[in-house]
């Protein structure tokens, strides 16, 4: 009798227990943009293999339903005046801000969906070695505001592949800009995990010893 009570105090007391709260999976972080630099995984690049076709975009976007692709949810997320949405998210009017090169655009058919860390660049810091599934998770990424950027046509066609030691927005004269646009690349780079080689790594540590107040948020992608 005493022995069956005792197992049903030891039970009650197992049940009211509080369980540890289970950690987020991929929290959110914020550094200085000088530690995310430093972050970074050193790398040795490699075009080997690379086809743009083994990054498939623009699929059906983050919301299916809606009939829109990547690109046209992009360019509906960034206007700075909404465009209008007619059949098959055919967009129409509407305002957007290139920051790239602090230029308005006001047609859809004027801008190009920039990735911040181009695709080729991503295959050559170790997206290579990802499965297409994922390589897919990240020419769509709308997981993180910065990684798919509405830019003008031409400021996009001159970055093409380049990292920040090749290339930096016409617009990055202002510190703004610059500072902005260096946080994002190496938010990017950190968000997936991806290296930088030593001419990219020396580049972006100068670009942040002008950046002294800039941080850098990230979440780690799923």
């Amino acid at each position: 009798m005493i022995n069956t009570a005792l197992r049903g105090l030891a039970a009650a007391a197992l049940v009211v227990l509080p369980l540890a709260a289970a950690p987020p999976a991929h929290a959110a972080e914020t550094v200085p943009l000088a530690a995310a630099v430093d972050s970074l995984p050193l790398g040795t690049e490699s075009r080997e293999g690379y086809e743009r076709t083994s990054f498939k975009h623009w699929n059906t976007g983050a919301n299916p339903s809606d009939g829109c692709n990547t690109r046209a949810e992009v360019l509906i997320s960034e206007a700075v005046e909404a465009p209008e949405i007619g059949a098959g998210c055919q967009l129409s009017g509407g305002r957007w801000w290139s920051y790239y090169d602090a230029t308005t655009v006001t047609s859809a058919s004027g801008l190009d969906i920039d990735h911040m860390v181009p695709l080729a660049e991503a295959w050559d810091s170790g997206a290579s070695a990802w499965t297409p599934q994922r390589r897919e998770a990240y020419a769509n990424d709308q997981g993180a505001l910065t990684s798919l950027v509405a830019v003008t046509a031409r400021s996009n066609r001159a970055k093409a592949d380049k990292d920040p030691a090749q290339w930096m927005p016409p617009a990055a004269a202002d510190d703004a800009v610059r500072c902005r646009y260096t946080a994002e690349w190496v938010g990017t780079k950190l968000r997936w995990g991806l290296a930088a080689d030593d001419a990219e790594l020396s580049a972006l540590r100068d670009l942040a010893l002008g950046c002294p107040l800039e941080s850098v948020t990230y979440e780690p992608a799923a």
